[in-house]
């Protein structure tokens, strides 16, 4: 037996979506049943929530970049740094890798 799951979302907001699973492969449908099962495969929500709204993962202007660069090399010459093995060891224990 099917359940029927009906939810109310604005129209942009469906059209968008709409078109992304299609370009991906697939149909929204198929893509909120994928959520559902991922869901429960992980036993919580299959992404990780915020309340910051900031992506670390968004394009920097140049003028950013170079603050970010300069910031960096001061931490290192003042002996801020952590070896990049242990960072890796660190990601590796914390996301299960």
């Amino acid at each position: 037996m099917a359940s029927t799951i009906q939810i109310r979302v604005d129209d942009e907001l469906k059209a968008k979506a709409d078109e992304l699973f299609k370009d991906l492969g697939t149909d929204t449908t198929t893509a909120i049943r994928m959520f559902l099962t991922q869901a429960l495969s992980v036993n919580g929500f299959p992404f990780e929530i915020k309340r910051a709204r900031t992506n670390p993962y968004e394009a920097l202007s140049e003028a950013e970049f170079l603050e970010k660069l300069e910031k960096s090399r001061q931490n290192a010459a003042e002996g801020k740094y952590r070896d990049a093995s242990e960072v890796s060891r660190n990601m590796r224990g914390k996301y299960g890798l």
